[in-house]
């Protein structure tokens, strides 16, 4: 990159998309689109960072163009780096059946709904299936199926598994999560009603030092903009961290700077300030 044409040194810049890209009518603004094709076109790296599976991130890859060789998304929290052009999994941490059946148990417990993620499909054993499921399944854009866990292959592996609930009864149940699920696995919640559970090793923070490893960049040239509990990883990796300003206060607590809400643009802001001055 021709660093000379600016004064920034942002090389990549990782984007979590609900509650930050994304409007709260989960569109892009003109703005926001703006913003970031004026940074790709200064050769930044955009990486849209997402508890999404990357059905989910795809149509918004497309209408921002970001579906080149050189293009990477991170999904399922860091469960999935991938490159978007040839469609190569670049870093990947999957869940076993095993793990599977364990959290499926927990979450029958602590009186949870639960739903399980492969690269294809949305998992939920939950007869009345929660509304949040139908919803994830929706904006994911994973087709959804009920399957007994005893109609499962056994063969199965999964990028994360989730509890979801309304959020009083999730933050109920989540005080009554085992030690031991908590200690095998991360579990963050990403919004009021989800609470994602996936490898230990994973996250957006970690996939986030794995991408920017592979493509040379150090970290202090790395910007990361989030809004809740699952992109703290991120941003304390990050050497540029934004807190939106409808960020939860442990994400405005960690990160060194905030911009306006996802209601106000506020990724364009951000891109604005840091990226394109």
């Amino acid at each position: 990159m021709d660093m000379g044409r600016r004064q920034s040194t942002i090389e990549l810049v990782a984007i979590d998309m609900d509650g930050t890209l994304l409007d709260p009518a989960h569109k892009l603004t003109p703005r926001v689109k703006q913003a970031i094709a004026e940074a790709r076109a200064l050769g930044v790296h955009i990486v849209l960072t997402s508890g999404r599976p990357v059905p989910g991130l795809a149509p918004f890859l497309h209408e921002l163009g970001i579906e080149g060789d050189d293009d990477y998304c991170i999904a399922c929290n860091g469960g999935l780096v991938q490159r978007i052009g040839p469609r190569e999994t670049v870093v990947e941490y999957p869940l076993s059946f095993d793990d599977f059946v364990y959290c499926e148990q927990v979450a029958r417990e602590i009186g949870v709904h639960f739903q399980a993620l492969d690269a294809q499909r949305m998992y939920t054993p939950n007869q009345d299936i929660s509304i949040y499921t139908v919803a994830d399944s929706h904006l994911s854009r994973m087709p959804l199926s009920y399957r007994r866990v005893a109609d499962m292959d056994p063969g199965m592996s999964f990028i994360k598994l989730m509890m979801i609930d309304e959020p009083e009864v999730l933050d109920a149940a989540i005080a009554r999560l085992p030690t031991a699920l908590t200690e095998r696995f991360a579990v963050l919640k990403s919004a009021p009603f989800f609470l994602e559970v996936f490898d230990r090793q994973a996250g957006k923070g970690p996939s986030l030092q794995k991408l920017a490893e592979h493509l040379g960049i150090d970290r202090a040239n790395v910007m990361a903009i989030g809004d809740q509990e699952n992109d703290l990883t991120m941003l304390q990796y990050a050497g540029t961290s934004v807190a939106m300003g409808n960020a939860i206060d442990a994400v405005k607590a960690t990160a060194r700077f905030e911009t306006a809400t996802n209601a106000d643009e506020g990724v364009a802001k951000a891109i604005e300030r840091f990226v394109l001055q």
